[in-house]
């Protein structure tokens, strides 16, 4: 589990990140809100521990350009005030939890668990991977915080990849797994299907230069690129 921290109080966060450390937890810390946003924009953590109170960007802001963007990330709010006000506010942007200072680590590290354990179930729903994000239930993707008008087969096709990013999938094994039934050794059906989806996601405006999230490996398949 991997735990983005976003606190400028060195004391607190040094005790917090040593108490997860010894929880078996990865912690990645930032002290500054334009740090932690970036931070938490590139992904791949399992939960943030938000302070609202920060030099360069508050957290709330931050909170609040995380949920536009469709990142789903469970995010617990850490702040100094009690105000009924700013706990609404933080619940109302998306905010999952909300703990004032100062707290017991005990109960901090309770609370993230319980957290993780709620949106376990919901999580297999979604899946985000870079700058992509895709929703099963609403069957939508978004790439670059920009919608992706995708058939069905290219939906599920790079949810396939999606799943796996960074392991190389043959032609064979996409064709069983997407398209479901036996096809010509030789057909370039999913060739075609993959240079669709890269020309959707290049299409989008302000994104033709971006790297393609499907990687080609030549002679063998396709991988899902992994964020770096």
């Amino acid at each position: 589990m991997k735990v983005l921290l976003i606190e400028d109080e060195r004391k607190i966060a040094d005790f917090v990140a040593a108490g997860f450390r010894e929880q078996g937890f990865v912690v990645e810390h930032c002290a500054d809100g334009n740090l932690g946003y970036e931070a938490a924009r590139h992904g791949g953590h399992d939960v943030i521990l938000l302070d609202i109170m920060l030099p360069g960007r508050d957290g709330l802001s931050i909170l609040k350009a995380l949920r536009r963007a469709g990142d789903a990330t469970p995010v617990l709010l850490l702040t100094a005030r009690n105000e009924l006000d700013d706990r609404v506010e933080g619940l109302n942007l998306g905010a999952d939890d909300y703990l004032a200072k100062p707290f017991f680590f005990e109960e901090l590290l309770a609370r993230v668990q319980a957290l993780l354990r709620r949106v376990s179930g919901e999580r297999q729903n979604f899946l985000l991977v870079g700058e992509l994000r895709l929703d099963r239930i609403a069957r939508e993707v978004t790439w670059c915080s920009k919608a992706v008008d995708l058939t069905s087969r290219e939906f599920n096709l790079i949810e396939y990849l999606m799943r796996s990013p960074g392991r190389v999938l043959t032609r064979t094994q996409i064709l069983e797994h997407v398209w479901g039934y036996d096809f010509d050794p030789s057909t370039n059906v999913v060739d075609v299907c993959i240079q669709r989806i890269r020309k959707k996601l290049a299409s989008l405006e302000g994104e033709a230069a971006a790297e393609s999230p499907i990687e080609s490996v030549r002679g063998v398949g396709y991988r899902f690129r992994k964020p770096a």
